[in-house]
């Protein structure tokens, strides 16, 4: 086994532990404080400041992993997710929304860290020659993280009916703690440093390429988060009568069926192996996807068996938002620079950061005043605006992205 795979198998293995915790917390705080009485505009406030800092890392973690290293980065985020469950872990009479939100701050740092140094990797590891390699261990990053990310749901809503919000998020961090040491021992390959020392103005994308991807991502992950983060499972919970083991059951088979249909997206786009995909494709697969939710508000709105809509709507959502989300994956890392390649990568990650940021806010405020058709109709607005942003890809990298 050749040192390169040897790492990318490290940063799989990190980012697949760190994504279990994240998937399972995630579930864990919307149904337990759900239980205890928040409203879904409350529960959603609970993420801003979790949304907030991965926008602010992203940017600023791009120019650290220039400058410290990405496996650095990646360690970093890995032992601040150990200190957010620690937090977390503190008696049920300490758990104020102030305290909470400072947990999730510690943790969306976390995150965006662990996500940027690992994309960002995956780039340094594959030769510039072999883009069709890169797009393959893009597509199997993505989707395996997204798989796991759906366990990690399930595991939440499992641990929670189980040994209560205490005793998961102890289990989770004992957990982390021992792939954390690991990661200190075994990642040992410097990558990603830049040659020469970047400026912190260099966080900003001067590429009009990847501003136009950045765009895009943002309102591709506004619309999927506008209906998703919150007003999903509060809506199983309340509308069909399902308990925590259900929801967090059908959320944790959505996400893991997304992440594999993620993993294999190169066989959806990349059927001529001379041409990889781009701008035409792009637009086609976000065209595809703008119809969906507005279909499943129609169908709801109709009085329709509303379990039939909503499941059967969310798969075909699903394929086709995985299918998205690994192209564009694929195109920030093909075209971000091989010299302080987590700038761009940072860049274009806070954009997707800033775009669950929105949604989240909105999937609360949105659901509880106007409903869940109502989010459903705000995300198809967003993946419209996503579609023409996907259109202004500059017509002068059509000869190297077909």
């Amino acid at each position: 086994m050749s040192p390169a795979i040897r790492q990318y198998l490290i940063i799989t293995g990190n980012y697949w532990a760190f994504t279990l915790t994240d998937g399972a917390l995630r579930m864990l705080v919307v149904l337990h404080f759900f239980q205890l009485g928040y409203s879904p505009l409350e529960i959603a406030l609970l993420f801003i400041f979790y949304e907030l800092f991965g926008v602010i890392t992203n940017l600023v973690g791009g120019y650290l992993g220039a400058r410290m290293g990405l496996n650095r980065t990646m360690n970093i985020g890995l032992f601040l997710q150990i200190l957010a469950l620690g937090m977390l872990a503190v008696p049920a009479a300490m758990l104020s929304v102030p305290w909470v939100m400072g947990a999730q701050a510690l943790s969306g740092i976390a995150k965006d860290l662990n996500k940027m140094s690992a994309k960002s990797g995956i780039k340094l590891l594959v030769p510039g020659s072999a883009q069709g390699k890169l797009y393959k261990w893009v597509a199997l990053l993505t989707g395996s993280k997204n798989t796991l990310k759906g366990v990690g749901f399930f595991l939440g809503g499992a641990l929670l009916m189980f040994v209560g919000f205490r005793g998961a998020v102890i289990i989770m961090g004992v957990a982390l703690l021992m792939v954390w040491l690991a990661s200190l021992v075994l990642l040992t390959q410097e990558m990603g440093k830049s040659t020469a020392k970047p400026k912190f103005t260099d966080i900003l994308s001067k590429s009009r390429a990847i501003n136009v991807l950045s765009l895009a991502r943002m309102f591709l992950f506004g619309a999927r988060d506008v209906w998703f983060v919150v007003a999903l499972p509060v809506y199983l919970h309340t509308a069909f009568d399902w308990d925590f083991w259900q929801v967090g059951g059908f959320m944790a088979i959505w996400v893991i069926g997304y992440g594999a249909v993620q993993a294999v997206a190169p066989r959806f786009t990349h059927r001529d192996t001379k041409a990889l995909p781009g701008r035409r494709v792009a637009i086609l697969w976000a065209a595809l996807l703008t119809g969906i939710p507005a279909a499943i508000a129609v169908g709801l709105g109709a009085e329709l068996s509303a379990q039939y809509v909503l499941v059967g709507g969310l798969m075909v959502f699903g394929v086709v938002f995985a299918v998205n989300s690994s192209l564009h994956s694929y195109l920030i890392v093909s075209l971000a620079r091989s010299d302080g390649v987590s700038l761009d990568v940072g860049f274009y990650y806070m954009s997707n950061a800033m775009g669950r940021l929105i949604g989240t806010l909105l999937s609360g405020w949105i659901y509880q005043a106007y409903g869940l058709e109502a989010c459903l109709w705000v995300s198809s607005l967003f993946l419209l605006t996503a579609t023409v942003a996907v259109a202004q890809f500059p017509a002068s990298r059509e000869s190297s992205f077909p």
